[in-house]
C-alpha cells in the first residue's frame, strides 16, 4: 500500500465475505497483525487504516 509507512494489507476471503488485515514487520523479524475487518464496500475504511498506523506508533 502506497503512503502507509510499510504498513501491509492481508486479504482472506470466506466464500461470499472479504475480510483484511492490516499488518507490519516489528524490526525486520516478526510480523505484526494490527487489526482486521470485515469488508464491505470497495473503498478501505480510513479509520481501519488510521487505528493500523496507531497500533504501529
Amino acid at each position: 500500500m502506497t503512503g502507509t509507512d510499510g504498513i501491509w494489507e492481508v486479504r482472506v476471503e470466506v466464500g461470499s465475505n472479504i475480510f483484511k488485515a492490516f499488518s507490519f514487520f516489528d524490526e525486520g523479524k516478526l510480523i505484526v497483525i494490527a487489526n482486521a475487518f470485515q469488508k464491505k464496500s470497495q473503498k478501505t475504511p480510513k479509520n481501519e487504516l488510521e487505528l493500523a498506523k496507531k497500533i504501529k506508533k
